[in-house]
């Protein structure tokens, strides 16, 4: 007698999934909660030894939760550095770069990649190495150039030095972007008649305006964030930026932890603040430049 085998039925789709993944997805899942946890914790140490007396805090030490709250270190640091003053001066230098650099780096890289000027692989070369090399080799001549030119001190020249300084790396984002851009598209509008001017303006900028805006962001919390160029450049008090006003609490005889608490919870509020209101067009311009 022949045995009579048993029916097996096709696995369904969600076990097919398990069978196929595994734990790996669990895993990745692991990992991007670990790393948000190391990003969140020092801002987790500012916010509770921002608003801790100081006297809790010698107790205490740095993770225990005050027990009263005080306001007064927030108070002295925003009324002793003015830091109205320095929020005012961080948004223009950081806005103004960001235009600059953006404007600049989609001109330079429309040349490259859609004009094909001769010698482009070599200029691409240049602004990839432009970008790659450390600030602290170009502090002195950026020090003589602004001394000669009388910008020394004044935002005109540090928004002239990030702009350029910006403009290499947006170049040569920009022009691999552009190099790849179908050119049966560019071919019909110049049969249509359109000027290099128009295609620009109407075809090539409406597809690369979510990379565009992306650059836009990633140059202003770059130049929010620098400190040493804005330290060597900028003297006076009235001319500094946040950065600079969050090193007032540290000095050679004098260090109070909870006014650097202070000073650096007051100091990221307006950068953190700035990426969440344009986190969900920040993903979308990553995604939206990534398929096109």
């Amino acid at each position: 007698m022949s045995t009579v085998k048993p029916l097996r039925f096709p696995l369904r789709k969600k076990e097919i999934l398990q069978k196929r993944n595994g734990a790996a997805p669990w895993l990745v899942l692991g990992g991007m909660l670990a790393a948000v946890a190391l990003w969140l914790f020092p801002i987790y140490i500012a916010v509770i030894n921002a608003f801790k007396p100081e006297k809790e805090y010698v107790q205490g030490g740095v993770l225990t939760l005050p027990k009263h709250l005080e306001f007064t270190k927030i108070v002295k640091f925003w009324n002793d550095v003015d830091f109205s003053q320095k929020l005012f001066n961080s948004i223009k230098i950081s806005l103004s770069v960001s235009i600059i650099a953006v404007v600049l780096s989609f001109l330079t890289a429309y040349a490259i990649g859609i004009g094909r000027i001769k010698g482009r692989l070599s200029i691409l070369g240049f602004f990839m190495v432009a970008f790659t090399l450390p600030q602290e080799a170009l502090v002195y001549p950026m020090y003589k150039m602004a001394k000669q030119l009388n910008l020394y001190d004044t935002h005109l020249g540090l928004i002239i030095i990030f702009g350029v300084m910006n403009t290499g790396f947006g170049t040569y984002m920009l022009a691999s972007v552009l190099s790849t851009f179908p050119e049966e598209i560019l071919e019909s509008a110049r049969i249509d008649g359109a000027s290099p001017f128009k295609i620009m303006r109407s075809i090539v900028l409406p597809l690369v305006r979510p990379t565009l805006f992306v650059l836009a962001v990633m140059f202003f919390i770059y130049t929010w964030n620098e400190f040493l160029i804005p330290l060597v450049l900028l003297a006076s008090n009235e001319n500094q930026t946040v950065t600079l006003a969050m090193a007032v609490t540290t000095g050679q005889y004098t260090s109070d932890p909870t006014a650097r608490a202070a000073a650096a919870l007051v100091g990221i509020t307006p950068s953190v603040i700035f990426f969440l209101i344009f986190q969900r067009t920040l993903m979308r311009g990553i995604t939206v430049g990534s398929v096109k």
